[in-house]
């Protein structure tokens, strides 16, 4: 019997995307199978098709999807223990085994498997991809390989859409949302009065911008080289912004809060310089949360000194916890608490996938890009 077909964007092993026809995965225990609507358009995506982080090639990216399950996998249509045929989800870049010892503590963000498995190998947790060629060549799998019109995904990485968000914007709750969430909510504890700094605005940025404003910051200063994605910050709850390539922005920052600093920082881009201001703007007793992701190897130094006697803490915040806060930030979405179509800027077609990535590298992307599949 012929398998069924669909179209994917395939990394080749010279890094370039490919628009190809592949056969449709199919779930196994504990998937489903989603029919793709649209697909965040990520900075990690790029940085592992430029190979500034190691990924196996040839692979399927894409890691924040919404769609809808069409198909079931065995246990899932025997025990119900997963959303049904025809529910609207969104899938989340972190995809829990459930069972590791990070897992059973609620620490999804910190899944062994996940790591060991899919982010080391592109497979999911039974060590094999659901993704080939048509000549049976394996395609690695970056979280659900979402640049395709079907991808499988464990039932442990998707949440329920309600009715009433917007259903092709609503794939950045998967990455830009999550991630957002669990630098501002858990790591950053941003609550009311706080004065916050996010430092780099794009999509990530931007979705921190909205959600610190909503958590009741008093204070919320957006950074960044581009006035377009400022002037976006402003209207998403930013109460002052910083054109880093115009003024010295820590001098700003320190004119702004009369010389004591922030509560929190944010720092969503992964380069030295930006995570150096993220530290030194902080007020004492401060945290600074670092989320950009960036190239094997690169570092930033620390003055240890001040770092010590103002009781400063540094961060790391990879993601959220996929099983409670995923469902988290949907159920803001669903408040209009948080709105993930006032961060998306951008959309694309499938067939235009490598034309988004160059527009994101190129720094063109104002707030968050999606590819569509209709």
């Amino acid at each position: 019997m012929t398998s069924p077909m669909m179209l994917a964007a395939v990394l080749t092993p010279e890094g370039e995307f490919s628009l190809e026809r592949v056969p449709r995965p199919v779930p196994r225990a504990g998937e489903v199978l989603v029919r793709v609507r649209s697909c965040g358009v990520c900075h990690s995506d790029l940085h592992v098709a430029r190979g500034e982080i190691a990924f196996p090639r040839p692979a399927v990216l894409g890691h924040e999807i919404s769609g809808t399950v069409v198909e079931l996998g065995p246990d899932v249509a025997a025990t119900g223990a997963g959303p049904d045929v025809g529910t609207a989800v969104v899938g989340a870049f972190i995809m829990p085994c459930t069972t590791c010892e990070a897992c059973r503590r609620g620490r999804d963000d910190l899944c062994a498997e996940f790591f060991a498995q899919n982010r080391t190998r592109g497979v999911l947790f039974d060590g094999t991809s659901r993704l080939s060629r048509v000549d049976g060549t394996p395609l690695a799998m970056y979280s659900m390989g979402g640049l395709a019109e079907f991808a499988v995904c464990p039932v442990s990485a998707l949440a329920p859409l309600p009715e009433g968000v917007e259903p092709r914007s609503a794939a950045i709750l998967g990455c830009a949302g999550m991630t957002a969430y669990g630098a501002v909510t858990r790591a950053g504890q941003v609550g009311p009065g706080d004065a916050v700094g996010v430092v780099a605005v794009g999509g990530l940025g931007l979705s921190m911008v909205q959600l610190a404003a909503g958590s009741g910051a008093e204070t919320v200063v957006a950074v960044d080289v581009d006035d377009r994605k400022l002037d976006l910050a402003r209207s998403l709850g930013a109460t002052h912004t910083v054109n880093s390539a115009s003024v010295d922005a820590l001098t700003a920052i320190r004119e702004l809060t009369g010389g004591r600093g922030l509560d929190v920082t944010i720092e969503a881009l992964g380069r030295p310089e930006t995570l150096r201001l993220a530290l030194e703007a902080l007020a004492d007793g401060g945290r600074a949360v670092a989320v950009g992701l960036a190239a094997t190897g690169v570092e930033v130094g620390v003055e240890i000194t001040p770092f010590v006697r103002r009781s400063r803490s540094l961060l790391g915040s990879y993601g959220a916890r996929t099983r409670t806060d995923l469902p988290a930030i949907v159920d803001r979405a669903a408040a209009g608490a948080f709105d993930p179509a006032r961060v998306v800027t951008d959309e694309f077609p499938l067939r235009a996938v490598a034309e988004a990535y160059a527009a994101l590298g190129r720094g063109e992307i104002r707030g968050r890009a999606i590819v569509t599949m209709d």
